[in-house]
């Protein structure tokens, strides 16, 4: 792992665009949904199933994001193999959801919860930690209010994720407290122009903040944590 952090600062085009994201709406879901969902799933409702939904999304609107450079070549993906960065006892590593594009909220907190208790437990084989396409990590649990990830090679984007704190901000020309969170998308730009990463997380935001944007259907929070 410290090999690739090393050779992708030194091999890539890394820039970081920061934006926020008003985390009101995705924890009023959680707050009112928590308990259904668990008994309907057997699993707790995180959010990481909301931010890996947004991000699958937005690949697929901005491919070059989940792109990568092999050789001469660039080579994209018609999938979304979401590695996350969870701790183990000798370090950081990068379980990958295999098609997380196609998988439900509950299939992914199961996932979520699978691969990092195998890295707690240093049961991880090789294959779930290699083939990602584009990675998450979140700073926040460890008090992380800002950062600027690196990173995962060959992969050309990760998305970092930090810290809730209520913060006052300035809306309708109202000032209100609200919960907030800063998002950083690091990215090679010899793949990635600044409209594409900027658009991009742009986008991501979007979604988080109107989590109905998600699905469609009947009610679209329900269908979304596929609950009745």
């Amino acid at each position: 792992m410290s090999r690739r952090l090393v050779e992708a600062k030194n091999t890539t085009a890394m820039l970081t665009t920061f934006n926020e994201v008003d985390m009101t709406e995705i924890m009023a879901i959680r707050a009112k949904y928590k308990e259904t969902f668990k008994t309907a799933h057997g699993v707790n409702l995180g959010f990481m199933s909301f931010f890996t939904k947004a991000v699958c999304f937005a690949l697929a609107e901005f491919p070059a994001v989940n792109a990568y450079i092999d050789g001469e070549e660039l080579v994209y993906h018609d999938y979304a193999d979401i590695s996350i960065a969870v701790s183990a006892p000798k370090g950081l590593v990068v379980p990958v959801i295999r098609n997380a594009e196609s998988m439900s909220m509950a299939e992914i907190e199961k996932k979520v919860v699978e691969l990092a208790t195998k890295a707690r437990d240093s049961k991880l084989t090789m294959d779930e930690m290699t083939g990602g396409t584009f990675t998450i990590t979140n700073g926040g649990v460890f008090g992380s209010l800002m950062s600027t990830p690196i990173i995962n090679i060959p992969q050309s984007a990760i998305l970092g994720m930090h810290k809730i704190r209520e913060r006052p901000m300035a809306i309708n020309g109202q000032v209100v407290i609200r919960p907030m969170m800063y998002l950083a998308l690091s990215y090679d730009h010899r793949i990635i122009d600044g409209r594409e990463s900027v658009s991009f997380l742009v986008r991501v935001k979007e979604m988080l903040e109107n989590p109905e944007q998600l699905l469609f259907g009947r009610d679209p929070v329900k269908t979304l944590l596929n609950i009745k």
